[in-house]
């Protein structure tokens, strides 16, 4: 009898969920069931925690989404940016209810800023002062002069945001249903969403309500969230991956959020507020790895420590036990599971941290489909695999080549609506109810899927052979002494051939511990960086060698999510 395959036999363990269409009917049931349970946990000026709970984020949702229409923004384009916060937080959500919210990367120069106000037209811009202000320096280039700012730090220059919370609640108690009296329609476009995607042509992204209440509920379908869990919200949460999982998905669960002071208070916040969960992409757990991995080989017997590697595995099980304690409490003694996703993650990492009783679930995603289309689960795992499809989405391999690999398409209730007055782009990507993600990847014979590269990123020789530069990199960023590695193909003047070029940033701190402590020079570094690429070659098939390297004294510019861009000033070789 032939084996059942594991994505069919997960369908019958999903956990129960309650269904939910739209962000108001989400609040709701939330604030019902949830009360006077925490939502978010919060810092006031004298770096004091606080809690909001259910019942009062209900009620401040409410009353600003009541002032908004106040102002003549009923079904409006309303654009939101700035640094994680609960303003941010009832911002989108009161926008997104009352009209259609833009939320915006905080990280963008102004003038791109601009230009996303003016294409969405946009009539209301919600953020921090401090970005309105660089915003106001341009404000000639606004299509719209009369564009409403409100400032969430109340400044003078802008209408105050805690005032405007005031004038709504005071609305509300004088008898306003303006915002109760709404009924959304869950499947027109809510949510717009600029993606510069991997090709630096920034598209807007139309999602519907339902396109991510259908994704968070099938989330909660295969990764339980408990009511007494709180997630530390680290990632920028303008982004669907963080925005979905990392906000929307804990308040359908009744669990709390609280918000990182940014990337270099994570070990003093992981400590104050004592999360269960957090979400991360990979760079960010390959730090904290190796601060563990090093911390592990300072606190153990000499006989059993490693260089740069994990002597966890050879230790004897009275000092494991130790370890493991030592490491949760170091990560606030709550922490039970990493969500990692936005780009492929060292599965020798993920069994590591399996092995510390932290879980760490990959998963795949894309903002085209709100975001998640595969993940690993409670029930079952692959470390070297981005999941199984989650519940209700189904995924497969377009046109497979003679190894399995191909485009992967998708269909859910969870695929976007289609790009925003972009017809030709959306027909190209959206075919027959399928959405054509321009990712390579395969899938195994329980469902599990792996990606193996981007369509565009894709490698093609002379000979028609396919390289994919995240398996090279995968090899060289496995080395402690590489921090990261960007891959592409490049031609030599007079030759069609098409050579493997590697741009590496060495990991400078690893080299001079490998030195006994010595600073490298610059020689030292290049004979190791050749040392490693020799290594690597070793591992690899003739025509994937990598025939030239460049040594970087600087990380490559990333996106928000800190993935390597494979284009602009990263892909200037020189």
């Amino acid at each position: 009898m032939s084996q059942i395959p594991v994505s069919e036999q997960l369908k019958k363990k999903y956990h129960k969920t309650e269904e939910v269409s739209d962000f108001k009917q989400l609040l709701d049931r939330s604030s019902t069931i949830y009360k006077a349970r925490t939502a978010f946990r919060l810092k006031n000026e004298k770096n004091e925690i606080f809690s909001i709970t259910y019942e009062q984020l209900n009620n401040d949702v409410k009353a600003l989404g009541t002032y908004l229409i106040s102002q003549g923004l009923l079904n409006k384009r309303i654009c939101v940016i700035g640094k994680n916060s609960y303003k941010w937080a009832i911002s989108y959500l009161a926008a997104s209810i009352v009209g259609v919210v833009v939320p915006i990367d905080k990280e963008l120069h102004s003038r791109d800023v601009i230009n996303f106000i003016n294409v969405s037209e946009s009539i209301a811009i919600l953020g921090d002062d401090k970005i309105l202000n660089t915003i106001l320096t341009d404000k000639s280039m606004l299509k719209n002069p009369n564009i409403l700012f409100l400032g969430f730090d109340n400044g003078k220059d802008f209408t105050s945001f805690d005032n405007s919370l005031i004038q709504g609640k005071s609305l509300v108690e004088n008898g306003d249903k303006n915002f109760e009296d709404i009924s959304v329609n869950p499947d027109e476009m809510k949510i717009l969403l600029f993606t510069s995607g991997t090709t630096g042509n920034a598209k807007g992204v139309c999602l519907s309500h339902r396109n991510i209440c259908s994704n968070i509920l099938s989330i909660f379908g295969i990764v339980k969230v408990k009511r007494n869990d709180l997630f530390l919200s680290i990632l920028p949460i303008h982004h669907t991956y963080e925005c979905t999982i990392g906000f929307l998905l804990p308040l359908y669960s009744g669990a709390s959020i609280a918000f990182c002071d940014g990337l270099r208070y994570i070990t003093n916040n992981i400590n104050e507020y004592h999360p269960s969960v957090v979400l991360c992409v990979p760079l960010l757990l390959e730090n904290m790895h190796k601060k563990i991995i090093k911390s592990i080989n300072s606190g153990v017997p000499d006989k059993y420590k490693k260089q740069n590697e994990n002597p966890f595995n050879d230790l004897p099980f009275y000092i494991k036990g130790a370890v493991k304690a030592k490491v949760k409490n170091s990560l606030g003694g709550r922490l039970r599971v990493f969500i990692v996703g936005a780009a492929a993650m060292n599965p020798t990492i993920i069994e590591d941290f399996d092995n510390l009783g932290l879980r760490t679930l990959q998963g795949y995603g894309l903002t085209e489909c709100a975001p998640l289309v595969a993940g690993n689960t409670d029930y079952f795992s692959k470390s070297d695999s981005c999941g199984l499809p989650i519940p209700n989405v189904e995924y497969k391999i377009d046109s497979p080549n003679n190894e399995g690999v191909g485009e992967i398409i998708v269909k859910g209730p969870n695929v976007m609506l289609g790009y925003y007055n972009n017809v030709s782009d959306t027909e190209k990507v959206l075919v027959d109810g399928w959405f054509h993600t321009g990712d390579l990847g395969k899938i195994d014979s329980d469902g599990y899927l792996y990606i193996t590269g981007r369509c565009k990123s894709v490698i093609v020789t002379k000979n028609g052979k396919n390289i994919y530069p995240e398996e090279v990199e995968y090899y060289l960023n496995d080395n402690p002494l590489v921090t990261e590695s960007l891959v592409s193909g490049i031609h030599k003047d007079n030759d069609d051939e098409t050579y493997i070029n590697a741009q590496i940033f060495p990991n400078i701190e690893a080299i001079t511990e490998q030195l006994k402590g010595s600073v490298p020079t610059k020689e030292e570094i290049k004979k190791i960086i050749s040392d490693i690429v020799q290594a690597v070659n070793s591992k690899l098939p003739n025509y994937k060698h990598i025939k030239s390297f460049i040594v970087r004294d600087e990380e490559f510019e990333k996106t928000t999510t800190k993935k390597i861009k494979r284009f602009g000033k990263n892909m200037d070789v020189k």
